[in-house]
């Protein structure tokens, strides 16, 4: 989905054709429900896992008492879990992950072993951004709940009364804005949340933005032999964040870095910007005295002929235990939520169902007319192999590791400068690409 104008952002409204084949009694494509139920005869009792521990005993069951209104047989019942990857990777060992949850990451050819069927790819493409992320050989075994796009979460009035006037649109420019904000404020320009480490991980979300191309990580960083040579998009993204840290202009002590606090601190005035996905603009709102202060900016990355881009991809997918003894109650809640309960929005996310309103937190994407581009998938053949390789070499796209020693080396924690590690990572990638063969 490469958009060459971004849509302006406006109030949340879905027309009733959107639901048209979602609803659990009226569906195309093969479901729990889709054998002529009607509402009032769709019973039982399901779990909804959820890594949401903040809503767990709010606001989710608000969403069940307005889904009761239609289903009323339908007892929902919630539970939280803290490491939800790593919890429930382990309740797949068993059948008990209750009826409905959000699936952890795991390899396509393993969804039919424990999920159930929500339809054919194709049918449900027409509804739903990225209901191909989670889908095996034609078949979707998963729904995004809220799809992001990716860039910086920051404080309006820090940057403000720094004398920010402009958002950056540059690395330097976003380094002189920091460099502003730690002269003329009492606030800390950037936030790594070191300690959480997944912050750190997140950065790598920003990296089509440089790149320009959705199919740069896919198919063809694993035909090269030196993805963080300076010039590439990797080099220049980790580049900001050494640069960050050397010139100290991020929290004093990033090894008691604080993920609730971070957020609570750049609600109050206290942090300037972080890089995270639009799912934060409304956590931090939700905290913040003035919640108009709290915005949200592109990458700060414009390409030679002026065009800006930035990530779109599906969040967590929303699937139904394979074994779940109550499917159709299970299917009914997934359909609901997805399309009806205005959850995506209200996070400040996407939603995931075409044609649906852009969130008011967007607008500075529309203002430098930002392009939105998918990771797109690898060429046949090669579906695992950046995997692999990301695997055979230890580098770690997709983890904290290298992060947080790029942070260390630029505090001056380690013997070491962001050549000498990017010379390193270059070194693993290009003996993974010999081990395995990769031309």
């Amino acid at each position: 989905m490469n958009r060459k104008k971004f849509y302006k952002p406006f109030t949340f409204l879905l027309a009733a054709s959107l639901f048209a084949g979602c609803s659990s009694n009226n569906t195309t494509e093969p479901s729990t429900n889709g054998n002529g139920s009607s509402e009032d005869s769709i019973s039982g009792e399901i779990t909804v896992l959820t890594n949401r521990t903040d809503l767990v005993d709010t606001k989710l069951p608000e969403y069940a008492e307005e889904f009761n209104k239609t289903y009323p047989d339908v007892e929902v019942n919630f539970e939280a879990l803290t490491d939800y990857e790593g919890q429930t990777k382990v309740r797949l060992n068993s059948q008990d992950y209750g009826d409905v949850l959000l699936i952890p990451y795991m390899p396509r050819n393993e969804l039919p072993q424990f999920f159930e069927p929500l339809g054919k790819e194709e049918e449900l493409l027409e509804k739903y951004l990225f209901a191909d992320e989670y889908s095996y050989e034609g078949t979707t075994y998963g729904i995004p709940v809220q799809v992001n796009t990716y860039g910086a979460v920051y404080n309006k009035k820090v940057f403000k009364d720094a004398g920010v006037t402009e958002l950056p649109s540059t690395p330097q420019e976003f380094l002189d804005a920091m460099k502003k904000i730690k002269e003329n404020t009492d606030a800390t320009p950037y936030y790594t949340n070191f300690s959480a480490g997944w912050p750190l991980s997140d950065w790598e979300n920003q990296r089509l933005a440089i790149a320009g191309e959705g199919d740069y990580v896919s198919q063809k960083v694993p035909h090269i032999d030196d993805p963080f040579a300076e010039g590439r998009p990797h080099h220049t993204l980790y580049k900001l964040m050494y640069d960050l840290a050397n010139q100290e202009l991020i929290e004093e002590d990033p090894f008691t870095t604080d993920w609730e606090q971070s957020k609570q601190m750049l609600a109050d005035g206290e942090v300037g910007a972080m890089f995270l996905g639009i799912w934060a603009v409304s956590q931090v709102q939700a905290l913040s005295d003035n919640p108009e202060d709290i915005a949200y900016m592109p990458f700060p990355f414009t390409h030679e002929d002026g065009s800006r881009y930035a990530a779109m991809a599906g969040d967590y997918k929303m699937g139904i235990n394979k074994y779940s003894e109550n499917k159709e109650a299970a299917r009914a809640w997934l359909d609901w939520f997805i399309n009806e309960s205005g959850f995506a929005v209200e996070a400040g996310a996407i939603s995931p169902v075409k044609g649906a309103e852009l969130p008011e937190s967007l607008a500075d994407f529309e203002t430098a007319n930002v392009q939105f581009i998918e990771n797109l998938p690898a060429k046949e053949g090669e579906e695992d192999l950046f995997g692999k390789l990301d695997q055979e070499s230890e580098v770690g796209f997709g983890l904290d590791a290298f992060k947080q020693r790029i942070i260390e080396a630029g505090i001056g924690n380690r013997d070491e400068s962001y050549n000498d590690i990017t010379k390193e990572l270059n070194q693993k990638w290009k003996e993974a690409r010999e081990e395995l063969g990769v031309e």
